[in-house]
């Protein structure tokens, strides 16, 4: 095969993949342009006498970290998803980055400080909302929401059913329909309704199954939720949210809403999904208002980072920090379970099974905009995905976690013997037919 050396500043995938023969890569991937980074990489490999466990751990680090850098930057060009950003958290080790514009002409880059839309990753800090207003004891799991919202009371329903509960409110098992009444999804208005008009309009649906039943998603449920607690704990609902765990975690740059004079500035815009041509469209700004607590907060990679480190820091120390950690890990394990086994719910948190690892989080999907956060507990590690358009955030998360667990869990891995090594001297494309 005939190495094409196109820049001496380029990686080559096709090279990591060899020396990392652990991580697969789509063929599709493998084919596209490699783009620049910005230094060559040189991978200093300590000699067999000098090797630790700290030494290839941060080399086995440096190498995924590398090798994620450049799958996003390609990921981002030949998907044509305007904007990627990412972040990865690796025990004490927190890494992030933007690929492509943010903006509608394409001239603001993305950072790893770029806000978007994270929608339903909202559900999480509406969770831990709660939970915290549980450990005070203002409210109990297994209360029905009436306690605590004598108005959120659906229509009569001639089936039997236990009580809608707040575990059901959070396990999405309550039966409740999964939005409050009146379409409000649909572009290019976008009409959501006030928490006025979700108060008004809830005497007016009906459940959709009986309670404790049936996995229903539900954003009216986790709306109800973040009435709860701004009811018991006599503060607004933003108010409450930015001051009892946005700024105690020194996220910055996130808030319970999405600020309209930053769309097209630190915010990014919002896309389509791709259109037949290969365009996509703009897609318009909106405002969740009412639905704030299940699906209206911003904010970006770096911050969704500290988010997750806050996370495996308390489990790992056992302490407490906003939560105690008996309370976060009763919020990650598994409360509801379909039948069919498929799918499973913490309290707010979605359960995953991904390549054997028990690994919670949740994802975002609204006009515009995707999203994925992953935490793995058990690793000490979490990775977070933002996008402006209307693809799948959490592929790509799952494929970046499938890369570090690959490199970062390779025990297998042997590590080559000597000095330095200039990986970008082998960047190149390799032709398997040069004729």
């Amino acid at each position: 095969m005939l190495p094409v050396i196109r820049r001496n500043q380029e990686l080559l995938m096709n090279t990591y993949r060899k020396a990392f023969g652990a991580i697969a890569l789509s063929t599709t991937l493998l084919a596209s342009p490699i783009g620049a980074v910005s230094e060559p990489v040189a991978i200093e490999i300590p000699s067999a006498e000098d090797s630790s466990a700290e030494q290839q751990g941060r080399i086995a680090y440096e190498e995924a970290i590398a090798l994620a850098d450049i799958w996003l930057d390609q990921i981002q060009q030949f998907e044509r998803i305007p904007a990627i950003s990412a972040s990865i958290v690796v025990q004490d080790r927190t890494w992030a980055s933007g690929y492509g514009t943010i903006d509608r002409a394409g001239r603001i880059p993305a950072t790893a400080d770029t806000i978007y839309s994270i929608c339903s990753i909202s559900k999480l800090f509406t969770a831990v909302a709660f939970m915290q207003q549980w450990e005070m004891g203002k409210v109990r799991l297994d209360e029905p929401v009436t306690t605590y919202l004598p108005w959120a009371t659906l229509a009569e329903d001639e089936r039997e059913s236990v009580p809608i509960t707040m575990r059901g409110l959070l396990t999405h098992s309550a039966g409740l329909p999964r939005e409050a009444v009146n379409p409000y999804w649909t572009g290019p208005n976008f009409p959501f309704p006030s928490s006025d008009e979700v108060r008004d309009g809830i005497s007016s649906q009906s459940p959709l199954y009986p309670a404790s039943r049936t996995f229903q998603y539900s954003n009216l449920g986790i709306t109800l939720v973040g009435e709860t607690v701004a009811e018991v704990s006599g503060t607004p609902y933003d108010e409450y949210i930015a001051t009892r765990i946005l700024q105690p975690l020194g996220m910055e740059n996130t808030q319970p809403f999405i600020q309209a004079d930053q769309f097209g500035k630190e915010m990014a815009v919002g896309w389509s999904a791709l259109n037949p041509d290969g365009t996509r469209s703009p897609v318009n700004l909106f405002d969740a208002r009412g639905i704030n607590p299940a699906a209206g907060f911003s904010s970006t990679v770096t911050d969704l980072a500290k988010f997750a480190s806050w996370q495996l820091r308390l489990l790992k120390s056992g302490e407490a920090n906003l939560l105690l950690a008996s309370t976060l890990r009763e919020m990650h394990r598994v409360h509801y379970l379909t039948p069919d086994r498929r799918t499973s719910w913490g309290l707010g948190f979605a359960n995953f099974q991904i390549n054997g690892r028990e690994v919670v989080g949740h994802g975002g999907s609204c006009p515009g905009y995707r999203s994925q956060l992953l935490i793995d507990p058990a690793n000490g590690a979490a990775i977070a995905v933002a996008m402006n358009a209307m693809e799948s955030a959490g592929g790509i998360a799952r494929r970046l976690g499938g890369l570090l667990a690959a490199r970062l869990g390779a025990n297998s891995f042997e590590q080559p013997k000597g000095g330095a090594v200039n990986l970008a001297e082998y960047a190149g494309f390799y032709d398997p037919a040069p004729w």
